[in-house]
């Protein structure tokens, strides 16, 4: 299953409600699909959705997923991270009048850059090409996630060479 959540920001994210209907509708996704729709004014044909859901159903749509699509918005894509999930992230853009600026654009291309935990899509036509791939991105992805232990063997053993090096 994929769900799709564009939360609940005033202004329509019509955009990528569209194009998730029309990858469906085209046979791109073969499985099910459920929208978020929040204030869209897009009415899905091809995919299940709500306007609002509960943060109970939320999180449920979550962890069933195979695939986790959101807006920009921190909250919508910290669950899936914080579930285990690798989201792909369609900021909101001000051009296309669903943001009042590009803040989400800005979030989602550092949160990527620097932790490496989301996919970014800020051009909508790679939407498919990423859906299709999903599996493949996902396992090259450095998620960003380093265990302190190995941080702390590494920096050990850098200390010990350093005595030793020392030494002779």
């Amino acid at each position: 299953m994929i769900f799709v959540t564009v939360g609940t920001h005033e202004q329509p994210f019509n955009r990528l409600i569209k194009k998730i209907d029309e990858l469906k509708k085209n046979g791109i996704i073969t499985e099910e699909v459920i929208i978020q729709t929040g204030f869209s004014t897009y009415e899905p044909v091809y995919c299940r959705w709500e306007k609002l859901i509960s943060y109970e159903q939320m999180k449920k749509n979550v962890e069933d997923a195979r695939i986790v699509i959101t807006h920009g918005g921190p909250a919508s894509f910290i669950m899936p991270l914080q579930i285990g999930k690798t989201p792909i992230v369609v900021p909101r853009q001000c051009q296309y009048n669903e943001h009042v600026n590009d803040h989400q654009m800005e979030f989602a291309r550092n949160v990527a850059n620097r932790m490496g935990t989301i996919i970014p899509v800020e051009d909508i036509n790679d939407l498919e090409n990423i859906i299709k791939k999903y599996g493949e991105i996902v396992d090259k992805m450095d998620h960003g996630i380093y265990s302190n232990n190995e941080k702390f063997c590494k920096e050990l053993k850098e200390i010990v060479e350093e005595i030793f090096e020392e030494d002779r």
